[in-house]
């Protein structure tokens, strides 16, 4: 394993853009023990240079060379990918350091990291990225007022396509842009009539009037969430859709599946699983008033790929920094704290409703283990790991997903081309 000198390290974070954008107003250190090697630098007001000094405020990243040799690679295999990736799978790296600061500069301590890798070519986004100017993306928007929880709520959703409805659920914190590549094939709208839809507090659904929600947590509660999809259905007179989520939207589907299956012909569950293991309590950074949504937007590039193109990554984790900064942690309380399927799944009946199961190498949070779990706990149901992508496949890897969700679409409707 190569490695530069701590200088020479400090001169590529201070001439790259990236660094100094997430490392302004920082003063402090970091410092990685690769082994028995340091490499590090000092911080002053986001300006790396000189040793990193001693105490708390220096952050340290320390673990044995055979990990770092993986994680400083120019591939990364699955959870070396990133050090909160590495540190949450326990897979062989440890941090110490104040908290806060780790939080408040993750994003710059990750792209310090990622310039020590050897620089490899990088995966292009899709060729329809680029075309005429003034041409026109396949869905149409519109809103519908829903009544959840006894409260009307706008809600938004955008839809292209004809066939069999097919509802798309986004990822916790974020909203229906995820699903916009889906929109763009013509083989899948030729059959389908594809909606996706936001949350309530999500994207354009704002939140509804007559009710003091800002004197109020936000809790993400299953009845609520439930009755999305179900009050959508009937407000747009659809027949049995299809029902496919991410994260949140993953384990909704199968929940779903359990409480509901007769509503919906089959679900597609992305990163799904019975149970997402996890404590609310350990993760109060990702709504603190010192901690901005840099944060959490950097934590969602852990989540991903290192081979999807990084335009897609960087999209989808500048969704993450563009929420209402309580609905990431809000919508955690169900998909850590409330959901769980674990002695219900062998009720579920797959000749009532389909059940598929998508789980991404990469996704260290809804990992392939736990979604391969589920599958063998529903009798019935279909599973697949899909290679090389990871937590929100739809949008950091669409190419990838597409390939992987276009037989599943197939076998529902019986005319799709796997």
């Amino acid at each position: 394993m190569h490695l530069p000198e701590s200088e020479d390290w400090a001169a590529r974070c201070a001439a790259d853009g990236e660094f100094r954008t997430a490392a302004r107003h920082w003063n402090g250190g970091l410092r990685l023990d690769i082994g028995g090697r340091q490499l590090g630098f000092g911080v002053s007001e986001g300006v790396p240079g000189g040793s990193a000094p001693e105490g708390t405020d220096v952050l340290v990243y320390a673990g044995p060379e055979a990990v770092w040799e993986d994680v400083l690679g120019a591939a990364p295999s699955r959870f070396h990918n990133d050090l909160m990736a590495n540190i949450s799978s326990a897979a062989g790296l440890s941090r110490s350091g104040n908290a806060l600061l780790h939080a408040q500069y993750y994003a710059a301590v990750a792209r310090a990291v990622e310039l020590l890798r050897p620089a490899g070519e990088q995966p292009q986004p899709l060729g329809r990225e680029q075309g005429a100017v003034g041409r026109f993306d396949a869905p149409v928007g519109r809103y519908v007022h829903l009544d959840l929880a006894g409260h009307d709520h706008r809600i938004y959703f955008e839809e292209a396509g004809q066939g069999i409805p097919l509802l798309l659920q986004h990822t916790a914190g974020c909203h229906g842009t995820q699903w916009r590549h889906l929109f763009e094939e013509t083989d899948l709208t030729e059959h389908f009539r594809l909606i996706a839809y936001d949350l309530p507090f999500h994207g354009k659904s704002v939140p509804p009037v007559g009710v003091d929600w800002w004197a109020q947590p936000y809790h993400l509660r299953g009845a609520l969430l439930r009755s999305v999809p179900l009050q959508l259905t009937a407000a747009l007179g659809l027949d049995q859709p299809v029902f496919m989520g991410c994260s949140v939207g993953g384990l909704l589907a199968l929940d779903l599946a359990h409480k509901h299956p007769d509503a919906f012909r089959a679900v597609i569950s992305v990163e799904g699983a019975l149970k997402i293991p996890g404590d609310l309590d350990d993760l109060g950074a990702l709504y603190h008033p010192q901690i901005s949504n840099d944060y959490k937007a950097r934590l969602m590039e852990g989540l991903m790929a290192p081979g999807s193109p990084q335009a897609y990554r960087k999209e989808t984790s500048f969704v993450y920094a563009s929420g209402w900064p309580p609905a990431f942690l809000g919508d955690l309380y169900y998909y850590i704290a409330e959901f769980d399927l674990r002695a219900a799944a062998g009720e579920i009946d797959t000749d009532r409703v389909g059940v598929h199961i998508l789980s991404g190498e990469y996704d260290y949070s809804g990992t392939a283990e736990l979604g391969r779990a589920a599958h063998e706990a529903i009798a019935g149901s279909t599973w697949q790991m899909m290679d090389g992508v990871g937590h929100f496949p739809m949008s950091e890897n669409p190419a990838a997903f597409i390939n992987y969700v276009r037989p599943i679409l197939g076998r529902i409707c019986g005319t799709i081309a796997g």
